[in-house]
């Protein structure tokens, strides 16, 4: 995957990913077999889905074998402070702004969350 940006997926490719993290590695048999019984797809949907993901090197398909190249959390991190980036300016502070703006409540506990994280930051 590109240090700089990461791939933004479909509904249909974060489904098939959610599916890996949960399994992987897998076989592409298997993993065939697993998208036929989980979302109705036929050997050819999960293949190309399979190769587009690969192609935005998420993930890997060596000997059969499939494999993520970033874990869930490594991803949605990613995807996470890319659209601080892009949309707040790279600004976490504007960002829970926006987000405490809507009416939001949080809870203490999750206050409490938020300030431990900034202090390990």
């Amino acid at each position: 995957m590109k240090k700089n940006k990461v791939s933004i997926l479909t509904k249909a490719e974060n489904d098939f990913m959610e599916l890996i993290w949960e399994l992987e590695p897998i076989n592409s048999t298997a993993l065939v077999h697993e998208c036929e019984k989980k979302f109705e797809w036929k050997k050819s949907t999960t293949y190309t889905v399979l190769k587009n993901l690969c192609r935005k090197e998420i993930l890997k398909n060596e000997n059969a074998m499939v494999t993520s190249t970033l874990s869930r959390e490594e991803y949605y991190g990613a995807c996470g402070r890319e659209y601080v980036e892009e949309h707040f300016d790279g600004s976490l502070p504007l960002f829970l702004a926006a987000f405490c703006g809507n009416k939001v409540k949080l809870s203490e506990k999750d206050k409490e969350d938020i300030k431990k994280l900034i202090d390990e930051c």
